[in-house]
């Protein structure tokens, strides 16, 4: 998903015309300051499951679970973030995952958890290189704790 054009009308053809099995990319939502800790990752992609805080727009400050993850759209949907259609019917608003903060985590499942192990290990390679800070000894005992418990609740 590499964009080498710095053109708008390239970018949007790309953007517009990316296959849905790379259209995850795009969800990427950030995750809470208590999350960021507990993992030692700044974002993961939004799933249904997930409870979400709306950081920007009409709905700021609004928590609820997500509902529903549309790519096509690069859209999801929030539990109580709906508006009323002309005949009276409520249906779910769409927001942006860029617009939200991951607050707390649905299942950890086994991809989800290669997401994170991949990311931390992509961060090692950083801190070996002297371009981040490595994670201090609670950091890394709370994520040790969040991948065993991972594990344990995917083979249940």
């Amino acid at each position: 998903m590499e964009l080498k054009s710095r053109q708008p009308r390239k970018q949007r053809k790309v953007f517009f015309n990316l296959p849905l099995h790379l259209r995850w990319h795009l969800l990427n939502a950030p995750l809470s300051p208590e999350l960021r800790k507990e993992l030692g990752i700044k974002r993961l992609p939004v799933r249904k499951g997930d409870v979400v805080r709306i950081m920007r727009g009409d709905w700021k400050g609004h928590e609820g679970k997500v509902v529903k993850v549309d790519l096509k759209r690069v859209a999801i949907y929030v539990e109580g973030v709906t508006v009323k259609k002309a005949d009276g019917t409520e249906r779910y608003y769409p927001i942006h995952p860029s617009k939200v903060m991951i607050v707390k985590l649905g299942e950890i499942d086994e991809v989800r958890r290669k997401i994170i192990e991949r990311r931390l290990a992509a961060r090692k390679e950083l801190v070996k290189k002297g371009l981040a800070k490595p994670l201090n000894e609670e950091q890394q005992k709370l994520l040790d704790e969040a991948l065993k418990s991972a594990a344990q609740s995917t083979t249940q």
